[in-house]
């Protein structure tokens, strides 16, 4: 199944180029700002001018730590030799590790700013972020970028720069794993009264399975490989402590005084 080349550049003004990566980021956004004035409006906490400023700063974090964090945990040799790379965000290289540290400042910020407690507020954006992810992901498969690990299913595709081997198209699995499924968990979970760190702990637990369950099909970042065992990638150890945390996080959640 060969892969539908999509022109990364969705608009050309002169010399303005508009890129589907920006694009789905921008929607990720929006998706994050109408979740958020719906869960403010059944909230008796939140205001609406909070959830605009709320997402102000969720944009910076995610921009910087995602892009931060993935120079620094996959890119950094390249980084070395060319720091510029670092301003490049329209040809991809974003982490949602990176991106998540990122958020966590930028949501300690706010709540400073607001007198609200930290894990208030990560409770209340974690149901924001799947269908974000799930949409950058989407942009990832429009750039043809972060491809799977070759394969013979029927929907393997043929990825340009990948070689002439199909492969698992890893973004949609990540897509509809990352985006779709995690976001039913944490919305539905959410939608009924939880203890302080629990929405925040199952969206963290939630998402450490299902990336390291995808990252089974994705192509280990050709300059990492596999860091050990032939078998554990970047991705799936990061995700290990992403999931501890998590799971500290609900049983603190349900067991402190």
């Amino acid at each position: 199944m060969l892969y539908p080349e999509i022109d990364p550049v969705a608009l050309s003004l002169g010399p303005i180029k508009v890129y589907w990566y920006g694009i789905m980021y921008m929607l990720a956004f929006l998706s994050a700002w109408y979740l958020a004035r719906v869960r403010a409006k059944k909230s008796a906490t939140w205001t609406i001018p909070q959830v605009n400023d709320l997402i102000f700063y969720g944009v910076f974090g995610v921009i910087l730590g995602g892009r931060i964090g993935y120079i620094l945990f996959y890119n950094f040799s390249d980084f070395i030799h060319d720091p510029l790379i670092l301003l490049k965000i329209w040809q991809g290289g974003m982490s949602f590790h990176g991106g998540l540290l990122g958020v966590l400042l930028a949501m300690l910020l706010f709540a400073k700013k607001y007198h609200k407690t930290f894990y208030a507020v990560t409770d209340f954006v974690s149901p924001l972020v799947p269908l974000g992810l799930g949409l950058g992901r989407v942009g990832n498969f429009i750039n043809g970028e972060l491809w799977g690990r070759v394969s013979d299913v029927p929907w393997a595709m043929v990825f340009p720069n990948a070689g002439p081997l199909a492969r698992h198209p890893s973004q949609l699995y990540q897509a509809f794993l990352e985006g779709v499924v995690l976001f039913i968990i944490v919305w539905v979970f959410s939608s009924k009264p939880r203890p302080t760190m629990a929405v925040s702990g199952v969206f963290a637990l939630g998402y450490a399975i299902l990336r390291i369950f995808s990252e089974m099909f994705r192509e280990p970042d050709a300059h990492l490989g596999f860091l050990f065992l032939n078998f554990i990638t970047m991705g799936q150890l990061l995700s290990v402590v992403l999931g501890i945390w998590g799971i500290l996080l609900i049983y603190f959640a349900y067991h402190k005084k």
